[in-house]
């Protein structure tokens, strides 16, 4: 059967309509002129950033806001190589972008030609899956080649996908074929929950006393907040909600007890430590979530629902695994167990929340960064979608900013990538273009793509950088002051750059305020601005700590005493 022959760039910028890809994020170079020569007549935006990593960084952030694959472009060799860290930001976290690369043309490929690099052998632990077009068979089927690259990004557990494209593939023919999904090398039918399974596991929630429900970043790609809402109502049970899957499980809800771990709420790793039933979904039991493993969660049995199979029985023995999608399965839970009453567990919970808040000091000269943090909350009537940078600055936005909602929280959880937010900011700006995006940055982290400022105020955003300046890397210090006897090594960022007019010198608008009384009326002047981004520098309080602080691999166990349940005798 012929088929029409088009150019390479062509056929890849017809698939990115098909799947609705209205913005790009790429940096131009010699080995992708082809593709941008295309763009040139497309209707799709194509947005120039200042380095590549922020290019990766931003196809993130827009994925996680709008639930939609995003996309990223670069050249080869160099170009390539710098969206590697945003490839594994992406990797870790779960979350869904389509990377094409450029690469020299096919004859040169292995002679260590000018810009050349090996860029599938690099980035084959940080991608999900990727495909260098360089085989007769590959050129052939290139329409139905990204189509799958679409479908494997967004599918199962989602993650990056990566194309490298030669320039003689781009700049040459290639033969399009029309879309079928269900054709592709990769299709699979979603998987179903096992009926015995879930009537197992709707048994064990009606015979737990102290069960507790874990949500993972998995309820925000399935779009099961809704369900699981109606879970935890009908059984009564409390939720804790890992630092992915902030905002699945409003935080005003009377059963929310926030986020356990390292860094999270004390009353949460308290639920889960004495739990008996953990019912674990879209989650991974991450080292800073479980502390010492041997000793976590003692007396709990684990149901535990993924949608990655390889996760179920990985990290935690579960008593009941389920490989499904989040959604399907809870609402096939939410069918077969029957509704449960509050009782003394939950009562216990719910004043030990009340008696145990988070607390902090603000006698500093300088404020407290919390006050910062839950001031901006309420200019925002907790609304807007929250970026983050990575060390303190992140863990105090998901201390004191509760959200409400799915999709407004954009962080680097898995790796802890510093720079994160800003661009992260950008990207979900484009996506969600009538709603405000905010990044709150500690002032390291901040100076890592803060050359996306030209990038956001050339195209008229006008998202808000938040930055706790301490003048530290406050994450580090506060490890070094805890454990290793204040002895700060590398941690000291005196000389920071003026933050007001770097902003000014980028077009945006630079604000600064080191006075606890202005903090809102700082915050309600940088929210006025609608045409261009907002950097706002608090000076805030140098060695103030993120509490409660348990390192990984000790153990939440002897966090507090539990009136209803005894201390494991091995723990």
């Amino acid at each position: 059967m012929a088929h029409e022959m088009i150019p390479g760039a062509q056929a890849l910028l017809r698939v990115f309509e098909e799947e609705n890809v209205d913005v790009l994020f790429g940096y131009p170079g010699g080995s992708v002129i082809p593709i941008y020569d295309a763009l040139y007549d497309s209707t799709i935006k194509s947005v120039l950033p200042r380095h590549e990593q922020g290019a990766a960084h931003a196809a993130d952030g827009y994925a996680r806001a709008t639930g939609k694959v995003g996309v990223v472009m670069a050249t080869s060799g160099p170009g390539a190589c710098n969206l590697v860290t945003g490839l594994a930001t992406a990797y870790l976290d779960s979350v869904p972008i389509v990377a094409i690369t450029g690469q020299v043309k096919t004859n040169l490929v292995g002679t260590d030609s000018f810009q050349e690099a090996d860029v599938t052998g690099i980035t084959i632990p940080v991608t999900k899956h990727n495909y260098l077009v360089k085989e007769p068979y590959q050129i052939e089927r290139f329409a139905d080649l990204v189509r799958e690259a679409f479908y494997l990004a967004r599918t199962g557990r989602p993650g990056p996908v990566l194309i490298d494209l030669p320039f003689d593939v781009s700049a040459g023919c290639v033969p399009w074929t029309e879309r079928n999904i269900e054709a592709l090398d990769g299709y699979e039918e979603a998987a179903v929950p096992d009926e015995a399974d879930i009537d197992r596991a709707a048994d064990m929630i009606e015979a737990a006393e102290r069960p507790v429900m874990m949500i993972g970043g998995g309820v925000v790609t399935a779009g099961a907040h809704s369900e699981i809402i109606e879970f935890a109502n009908k059984c009564n049970i409390a939720v804790v909600h890992t630092l992915m899957a902030k905002g699945c499980f409003p935080e005003s809800h009377e059963l929310s007890m926030g986020m356990p771990g390292m860094h999270g709420m004390a009353y949460a790793s308290y639920a889960i430590q004495h739990s008996d039933l953990l019912i674990v979904i879209g989650a991974r039991f991450d080292d800073r979530i479980t502390g010492d493993l041997s000793r976590f969660a003692p007396d709990a049995k684990v149901i535990h629902i993924d949608i990655d199979p390889a996760e179920i029985d990985k990290v935690r023995t579960a008593n009941i695994g389920i490989a499904a999608d989040a959604r399907t399965a809870t609402r096939a839970l939410i069918q077969a167990v029957s509704a449960r009453d509050r009782g003394a567990w939950e009562d216990t919970l719910l004043k030990f929340k009340r008696d145990h808040e988070l607390a902090y000091t603000d006698d500093d000269e300088l404020m407290a960064p919390q006050l910062v943090v839950q001031k901006l909350h309420e200019v925002t009537g907790g609304n807007a979608i929250v970026t983050t940078e990575v060390g303190q600055n992140q863990m105090w936005a998901a201390q004191y900013y509760p959200l409400e909602e799915p999709r407004k929280w954009c962080t680097s959880g898995g790796l802890g990538t510093m720079g994160y937010g800003h661009p992260a900011a950008i990207g979900a700006q484009f996506g969600r273009p009538d709603e405000l995006v905010v990044d709150i940055a500690g002032d390291g982290s901040i100076q890592m793509n803060m050359q996306e400022l030209t990038t956001g105020t050339i195209h008229e955003l006008p998202y808000k950088i938040i930055i706790l300046n301490n003048s530290f890397l406050g994450m580090v210090r506060q490890w070094q002051d805890m454990f290793f006897d204040k002895r700060y090594s590398g941690v000291d960022l005196t000389g920071n750059p003026d933050f007001v007019k770097l902003a000014e010198a980028h077009g945006a608008v630079g604000l600064r305020c080191g006075d606890r009384d202005r903090i809102v009326e700082t915050l309600e002047q940088a929210m006025e601005v609608d045409d261009r981004p907002v950097m706002v520098d608090f000076a805030v309080s140098k060695e103030e700590n993120v509490f409660p602080m348990i390192p990984a691999g000790q153990s939440f166990e002897n966090l507090m005493e539990c009136p209803m349940a005894e201390k494991s005798s091995s723990a």
